[in-house]
């Protein structure tokens, strides 16, 4: 197993999958224990990868290579470095969260098996999008997340989940497109030079591809550029960024708690994570050339969505807009090219994940307890369900980054480097962590101390076992990463330290 360790980290959740839809549908109530085994099978290899990671090496490790189809030159090729490693780690993490969290109390949902089936397969395309090490394999891995997605959505969503099915799916594959013909682009070039097509993998594992630079002074229309602008906007749908998040308030607000989860912890850092893998490495001097733009835009995303989520009275619609804001500070670090706040962009990838899907998980408590959504239907739930309280206390500080707390670790990290480079940007960046405070507390404040006006709200009931364990797996990381961040980010020094060596020494700094 420990040749294939990463396969089996990949494809495990698929056959349980597969398994699971063989079982008859009697023993429908035992279905989501066989994603739990599948997710829990997961996270021990994955553990298993963390601590067998040798974190003296920045090349790819644990890689595996074998034909898949020869006649266009494309491999089977994953490997994991320490760009990958905390991503892999979060998504081991999140999946058993999410499913404890997310547990059914009062009946299964229509479609039990095919709902639990997508759950797995989703679990798949996210372990795969972040160990390939073949561009092709990267996309076909990152549309096998839109499929289930699609369908959790479309089928398990709220009232209106057609329309946010629909509008999810349209910009999603708009972006996937653009990168498509950008990979034909790429192949069709490596083709010419004499790589032939198995040099992207060359190219993707080196964080280099060899375009040549002269080729900017066409401005705009150089085909670094175009290629660089093709890729970056798939990516920053996903993230998404500001004008590009329409979809991402309607996804959350239609889509069932898990959906929720999963989407605001991994999907969105699929984004972020395809930026500093491909858009920015790949087309370094043209990422260079757009990196004013990426300030004005992830600027914009912070405040714009802190102002946004200020205005909602639907706890869950607050908590979306909360990730544009958020996500931001990520767009901001990666076009620093700065070490610092490159190295703070990946750890808020994985802060935010946790903050993130602790937030959505309670949204999805309240909701499963009292079926509305409104800031303005809850109030004195503190003295009632002293558990979840404290449970919402913790992961409003994370989000609001708090010193002590793993937000606090991402965001100060990325400002301080931002600062080094583009102060102005540093300060309007800390704009939006005023922002984040005023509508995360106004938030805690109305669903726990606000006044009693519904008098149903007396009988709600605190946090289960299933919720509790939950939720206090994401307090060990909220505070873990808070006060220990070398125990979980020391692995990637390394190679972030040989990532920016060779980014800056491709923009000639």
């Amino acid at each position: 197993m420990t040749t294939c360790l990463l396969s089996w980290i990949i494809f495990t959740p698929a056959l349980m999958a597969l398994v699971l839809m063989f079982l008859p549908n009697r023993m429908e109530k035992n279905f989501r224990m066989w994603a739990l085994l599948s997710s829990f099978i997961s996270l021990i290899l994955a553990f298993k990868l963390w601590l067998n990671f040798d974190a003296s090496s920045a090349q790819f490790q644990f890689t595996e290579l074998a034909a898949w189809i020869p006649q266009l030159g494309l491999s089977y090729s994953v490997g994991i470095d320490g760009i990958s490693l905390p991503l892999v780690m979060l998504t081991a993490i999140i999946s058993p969260i999410a499913l404890l969290g997310t547990w059914p109390a009062h009946g299964l949902p229509k479609k039990e098996k095919f709902f639990v089936a997508m759950i797995l397969f989703l679990q798949t395309g996210m372990y795969g999008t972040f160990l390939a090490t073949d561009l092709f394999l990267f996309y076909f891995f990152w549309e096998i997340v839109l499929i289930p997605m699609f369908f959790m959505i479309g089928i398990w969503g709220g009232q209106d989940r057609i329309y946010a099915t629909v509008k999810f799916f349209i910009f999603t594959m708009v972006g996937s497109l653009l990168m498509l013909v950008a990979i034909f682009y790429l192949v069709r070039s490596s083709a010419i030079q004499g790589g032939m097509p198995s040099a992207l993998m060359s190219a993707f594992a080196n964080a280099q591809f060899p375009l040549d630079q002269s080729s900017l002074a066409q401005g705009l229309k150089s085909p670094q550029m175009l290629l660089f602008l093709a890729f970056a906007l798939a990516f920053v749908i996903k993230v998404p960024m500001v004008p590009f998040h329409t979809w991402l308030p309607d996804a959350h607000v239609q889509a069932p708690t898990i959906g929720s989860v999963f989407l605001a912890a991994v999907l969105l850092k699929m984004g972020t994570y395809g930026l500093m893998r491909i858009a920015i490495p790949f087309f370094p001097q043209a990422a260079l050339m757009m990196a004013p733009f990426f300030y004005f835009l992830g600027v914009v995303g912070i405040i714009y969505g802190a102002f946004c989520a200020m205005a909602q009275t639907d706890f869950k619609k607050l908590v979306a807009y909360s990730s544009i804001s958020h996500m931001g500070y990520i767009i901001v670090g990666l076009f620093s090219f700065d070490r610092i706040a490159t190295s703070g962009a990946l750890y808020q990838m994985i802060n935010h994940g946790v903050s993130a899907a602790g937030l959505f998980l309670i949204v999805g408590f309240l909701y499963e307890r009292l079926h509305t959504r409104n800031l303005e239907d809850f109030g004195s739930l503190a003295k009632i369900t002293p558990m979840m309280a404290i449970a919402f206390l913790i992961m409003t500080l994370s989000s609001v980054a708090l010193p002590g707390t793993n937000g606090f670790v991402g965001e100060f990290t990325i400002l301080l480097g931002t600062f080094q480079v583009a102060p102005v940007v540093a300060v309007l960046c800390g704009i939006g962590v005023v922002l984040g405070a005023v509508y995360s507390l106004r938030a805690y404040q109305m669903v726990m101390f606000g006044p009693l006006t519904k008098q149903e709200n007396k009988s709600t009931k605190d946090l289960t076992a299933r919720e509790i364990i939950a939720m206090v797996s994401l307090t060990v990381l909220v505070f873990g990463i808070g006060f220990f961040p070398e125990f979980f980010f020391g692995k990637s020094h390394v190679t972030l330290d040989n990532y920016m060596t060779n980014l800056l020494s491709h923009i000639g700094r």
